[in-house]
Parts: C-alpha cells; structure tokens; sequence
C-alpha cells in the first residue's frame, strides 16, 4: 500500500527536516501552478515519470521552466531508445501519486528502488525547493539540502543533470 502525506511528513519529521506546505487547488500543469501558487520562494518543479524501450524507469526532476526535449533525452540520462511517459496505473504503483500530481516526494514508495532519479542542476542552485506533499491541492517547501537528506533517506541516489538555461518548455 502507498505511503500518505501523513506518512511522508512523519518520514521527514523523523530525519528532523522541517517543510511549510501551503493548500491551494488542485494544479495539474506548470502553468497553473504560476498562477494559483501565489508567492512561494524558492525553486519550482516539473516532473516527469518516464520508462526507455526496455521498461527502464526514470524520475526527472527539473526547475518548471526548464525545457527538456523528449526525443533525446535518453542519451542525456542513460536511457535505452526514446522516452515516453509512465501510465496512471504504473504511476500510483510505483509512486503512489495519480496523473498531475508526480512529485520528488513520490520516492518514498518506491521502496523497490526501480526508479532512477534526474535531478536538475538549476534547482539545486535555489536554497528552497517546492514540490507536491503527494498531491496536487498543496505545495510543500524544502530546503535543498534536506531534499537532497530526503533522496539520500529513501535510498536514491540522483543524477544530476545540467539542463541548460530556462526556455520553453517541450514537456
């Protein structure tokens, strides 16, 4: 069974890692959260869940302006073949979060480790960081470091990958 919000601020509570989460609607893109997020500091991010032609899976995690290119991605990120997005069923399996609501914190339940961490080079330039608490109608507010305490908590080991500078966004 997935993990909870509840639990995911138990876990961070446990490593003595304080967040601020703020409710708002839900938002399913990068666009409505610019404008329904208010003034939030630090980083914000867009993730992808993605599987490679070998079913390799793959979590980026990115600064929301940052334009990722689909099509070579995978030679970036060691991925087999093109890239294409992870369905809603495997989604909540391995990361116990639905459609729009994918989120750094969503390694938590994947315990199995079967998810590969991409990691933004931009974002770890922001000394606070915002991602969704495992859902969509709230924003949680991390320092970096203690994202990267997070990652290190839950047994992923990020790549961290230099995305360029921030431009439109292609996914």
């Amino acid at each position: 069974m997935s993990k909870t919000e509840d639990d995911l601020l138990q876990f961070l509570n446990r490593l003595g890692i304080d967040t601020r989460t703020v409710e708002h609607p839900p938002l399913h893109t990068v666009e409505e959260s610019r404008s329904l997020r208010g003034e939030l500091a630090g980083g914000h991010t867009k993730n992808l869940l993605l599987k490679d032609k070998k079913g390799r899976l793959f979590l980026v995690v990115a600064e929301e302006d940052r334009a990722i290119d689909l099509k070579t991605l995978h030679q970036r990120i060691g991925g087999q073949g093109r890239l294409s997005f992870v369905d809603a069923d495997r989604m909540r399996e391995i990361l116990g979060v639905a459609p729009g609501s994918v989120t750094a914190f969503g390694l938590l339940n994947d315990a199995e480790h079967r998810v590969t961490l991409v990691l933004d080079a931009g974002l770890l330039s922001h000394d606070m960081v915002n991602c969704h608490p495992l859902r969509n109608t709230a924003t949680t507010t991390i320092r970096r470091d203690d994202l990267l305490r997070f990652f290190q908590a839950t047994g992923h080991d990020p790549a961290v990958v230099d995305f360029g500078p921030t431009g439109a966004t292609q996914a």
